[in-house]
């Protein structure tokens, strides 16, 4: 079965297309291509802004056109990740889409539900002649997933309507009202090499986790690639004094790493002490982490080819401790909403870069601004004590919730209407565009919603097909309300 023989076919259909454009975060000129082409093709009034936005019109069906405006949010956006098996290249190939029972996944790399079936759904409802709607606009931003850029450069009037639905959620049943925002620290560490020791090399490798994505999935407990492996590192340097050659782990700042490696230099005469270390370490992540991870993850230790060089080696001792004692995860649970994480940190990303540079990559994320800015602070002074030099992506607002929103109550009828039962209302600890749109737009009424998502930003994202079908048969329900 192919995913255009599914319902809603609009839907489905428009989702396929999508698939085939490659639309990696900062790499959206496809994208915007088609969105255009796309739009003239249905005869939808079509705009385009400086950052690249793409922003399309249609008027309310006749009778309706004295409803509230009403703006389709969602980012054209995916994030680019794939198993280390599959070869895939994103900037050129479409997504491989397979329908698997109850699901819809792609083959080996994250399958861009996130957010191309919210924009699926925006374009589907401005030509679906069933749907009944006051003036209706669909807002499609671009780099949601690192940097809110479109929501950023959004500028004054270039959207007209006073209600937004934000389609980029990945629950149905829920219906969110709030988010944490975030930022994003980057630690650069300029690299001393020497000549390599005589000694053995092994390549350390750990791979196979489950990862996700690192505000909706930071508290399931998930093993963090990067500091498992220096985890590692650091103990085993206290049984066998080990060198370190290169270290590279994890990619995305809003993705869980999944995979690390690295490559060590021990004394010929603590090879076997060392590789039966890693041989105990095994058993113990995954004694740990046997519940909330993959069961299948490897950790894998094997003597390879020589390096010439090693990091200076109290430089090396001093990263490896200072990402294992790198803050991650979950840091505080919020006073105000039971079970919802109020700030965490992701040690995204490890990499020595050509020039001899190390960079390493932290997402902090908080409803309260304080903290988010405490807990990067705090990743700073540890690094800087290092010799690193620290600095900040733009720091990224959250969105307050609002109980009293006039749309919340729209959207809680019209699930009771159709389910039969009321939504949960929530706010979420990911990121969403909304805060940024309350900025600019002080007046706007916002609620989010959409089909459920799993394991987003890795390769195991999946879409529940049923639940794309409710989505949308909301979505229509939430329109028809607001344009009587």
């Amino acid at each position: 079965m192919k995913i255009t023989d599914l319902k809603p076919t609009l839907v489905w259909s428009i989702f396929d297309e999508i698939t085939k454009v490659p639309r990696p975060t900062h790499h959206l000129d496809k994208m915007k291509t088609f969105l255009v082409d796309w739009a003239k093709r249905h005869n939808v009034e079509v705009h385009t802004d400086k950052v690249g936005n793409v922003m399309m019109r249609v008027p309310a069906t006749p009778g309706h056109e004295n409803a509230p405006g009403v703006i389709l949010q969602g980012h054209q956006d995916m994030v680019a990740e794939k198993r280390p098996d599959v070869n895939h290249d994103f900037y050129n190939d479409p997504i491989e889409t397979i329908v698997d029972g109850e699901w819809v996944r792609a083959n080996g790399t994250t399958l861009g539900a996130d957010n191309g079936m919210g924009c699926a759904a925006a374009m589907a409802a401005l030509i679906d002649p069933d749907i009944v709607h006051g003036p209706l606009e669909a807002l499609l931003t671009v780099d949601e997933e690192q940097g809110l850029i479109g929501a950023n450069g959004l500028e004054p009037g270039f959207v007209t309507g006073t209600i937004l639905l934000n389609l980029d959620s990945e629950e149905m049943g829920s219906l969110v009202i709030g988010c944490a925002g975030g930022k994003v620290t980057n630690i650069s560490i300029p690299l001393t090499m020497q000549p390599a020791p005589d000694g053995v090399f092994f390549e350390v490798v750990l791979t196979g986790l489950k990862g996700g994505h690192s505000g909706m999935e930071i508290n399931l407990g998930r093993a963090n690639a990067n500091q498992q492996l220096a985890r590692f590192l650091w103990e085993a340097d206290r049984r066998t004094p080990l060198e370190l050659s290169f270290i590279e782990g994890g990619g995305l700042a809003n993705a869980i790493p999944r995979d690390a490696k690295a490559v060590v230099c021990v004394a010929r005469e603590d090879a076997e002490a060392f590789a039966q270390f890693a041989s105990d370490f095994y058993k113990t992540i995954h004694a740990e982490f046997n519940a909330a991870e993959n069961p299948d993850f490897k950790f894998e230790v094997k003597a390879c080819e020589p390096r010439k060089e090693i990091i200076e080696s109290q430089l090396a001792h001093n990263i490896i401790a200072s990402i294992f004692a790198c803050p991650n995860g979950v840091q505080r649970m919020s006073d105000a909403i039971p079970g919802l994480v109020e700030t965490s940190d992701n040690l995204a990303s490890v990499n020595i870069l050509e020039n001899k540079t190390m960079q390493i990559v932290v997402h902090q994320r908080s409803s309260i601004d304080s903290r988010r800015d405490e807990i990067a602070d705090r990743i700073s002074a540890l690094f800087e004590m290092i010799g690193a030099e620290v600095t900040f992506d733009d720091a990224y607002v959250g969105w307050e919730p609002n109980t009293e929103s006039k749309v919340l109550k729209v959207a809680e009828e019209s699930y009771h209407k159709l389910f039969g039962k009321y939504p949960k209302v929530e706010a979420l600890h990911a990121g969403l565009e909304c805060g940024l749109f309350l900025e600019k737009m002080p007046n706007l009424d916002m609620v989010s919603f959409g089909p459920t998502l799993k394991d987003i930003h890795s390769p195991g994202e999946k879409a529940n097909i049923e639940s794309v079908k409710e989505f949308y048969e909301l979505l229509a329900e939430i329109l028809k309300k607001l344009a009587e």
